[in-house]
């Protein structure tokens, strides 16, 4: 059986971010997903926390890669989920609950967004509140980042265009 999510990270050289983004997915109270780390051949310590939580991967590389949406591309080749959450590095999740309450949401939708927290390297926080019901006028002028969207996979190459030829079915995630 293939799992409902597939959480793909992306990684240069960002060891200290690398290792905050794997605690906070490995963490999670929710285990029913599978996790991809895709480095591109970093010289820092980043392999050393990779190979840290290997067996906790599904899968993980670490090679010279064309940047990132190359390795976006890479991680998606070996993503079986049908639904696929970008959690690059310095990403993380707020809670170690967040896949709980997710998880069992994802049927029938084609995206499933939530709010975000930025947070600076003073640690000031700012959030960013997405609407209840995204539209496509909403998508022409605003759009919603990688890091708080669930795509489902079937819909991820056609994302955009579906987008501007008709609205989606979509489930807001607070």
């Amino acid at each position: 059986m293939y799992p409902k999510l597939s959480i793909i990270t992306i990684n240069y050289n960002n060891s200290d971010g690398l290792k905050q983004t794997i605690e906070s997915v490995l963490e999670q109270t929710c285990q029913e997903f599978e996790y991809i780390v895709i480095d591109g051949g970093s010289v820092d310590s980043s392999i050393q926390h990779i190979l840290a939580y290997q067996n906790r991967l599904k899968y993980w590389c670490s090679e010279k890669d064309s940047g990132v949406y190359n390795a976006m591309n890479k991680g998606i080749r070996q993503a079986m989920g049908e639904y696929l959450l970008f959690l690059n590095s310095g990403d993380f999740l707020c809670d170690d609950n967040v896949l709980e309450k997710v998880i069992p949401t994802l049927s029938g939708i084609d995206i499933v967004y939530g709010d975000i927290l930025l947070k600076s390297a003073s640690g000031e926080t700012r959030a960013l509140i997405y609407p209840d019901k995204l539209s496509v006028k909403y998508m022409f002028k605003d759009t919603i980042g990688l890091q708080h969207r669930l795509l489902n996979g079937a819909c991820l190459l056609i994302l955009y265009i579906r987008s501007i030829l008709r609205l989606f079915r979509i489930g807001n995630f607070s």
